[in-house]
């Protein structure tokens, strides 16, 4: 039997009225102060030595592991550490230095085009304004915000593989998809952590709240989680206070 339009426009304001997350605010000031004081100053893997090496190891790394990138990228920056140099490498010996790393043929294209409209448009400058990075060459959402956060110390949200996940299996900031599971971490997250927050989530993700089994008995925040898949019970290892 149909429901009735008005029970149907119930139900929809109802998911639209959802909270954001299934905590509250003090068990999620709780969770990223223990972030911090595990990893006061995080950093992100993959290696670069400015914003436009930082820009190019991000566009690289798309559907590749960060390890696999700076295996490639080491030898790379060590000779084109510029767009002017990158552009005169050339596609085709820059192809040679990132074939290991997977779609390396339309990543050269795209980052030999990247050099060109940062000559072009940005006097060979990496910008420090989304709309502006996100209209170059192989450079989205995601990418943007790594380098708005890791060059210019904006408070950024990337959403990556381990940050959706997070956000979704514990119930920090649930979202169907990377956008809306970056605005609801904006949302909730308190300011004085936003700035090295996208970097906790993701070292999380990576090495602790791992995609087939988390490791939750290592888990800082495991007796405030959610998650309805807990590997274990036991309490979180102690965590220190802060002076």
């Amino acid at each position: 039997m149909q429901k009735p339009k008005t029970e149907n426009a119930a139900a929809r304001k109802s998911v639209a009225d959802a909270p954001l997350t299934a905590y509250s605010p003090e068990e999620i000031g709780e969770i990223f102060r223990r972030f911090r004081l595990q990893r006061p100053q995080p950093k992100g893997e993959l290696e670069h030595v400015n914003p436009f090496t930082l820009l190019v190891a991000v566009v690289l790394s798309a559907q590749a592991t960060d390890a696999g990138v700076n295996r490639a990228t080491r030898p790379l920056f060590k000779v084109a550490d510029t767009p002017q140099k990158m552009l005169a490498l050339g596609e085709e010996k820059l192809g040679q230095y990132i074939r290991t790393i997977g779609l390396w043929r339309n990543k050269a294209k795209n980052v030999i085009a990247l050099c060109e409209a940062l000559i072009r448009d940005h006097g060979g400058q990496v910008p420090g304004d989304r709309e502006a990075l996100t209209k170059l060459p192989g450079v989205g959402r995601k990418t943007a915000n790594v380098v708005l956060n890791m060059a210019f110390g904006q408070p950024t949200m990337a959403v990556d593989t381990h940050i959706f996940r997070i956000a979704n299996r514990t119930g920090l900031a649930p979202g169907r998809t990377p956008e809306a599971v970056e605005k609801a971490l904006l949302a909730v997250i308190p300011p004085q952590f936003l700035r090295h927050a996208h970097h906790w989530l993701i070292l999380h993700g990576r090495y602790v709240c791992k995609a087939r089994k988390p490791d939750c008995a290592a888990c800082v925040i495991a007796d405030i989680c959610k998650a309805p898949e807990k590997t274990t019970n036991v309490p979180a290892p102690p965590v220190p206070v802060e002076a």
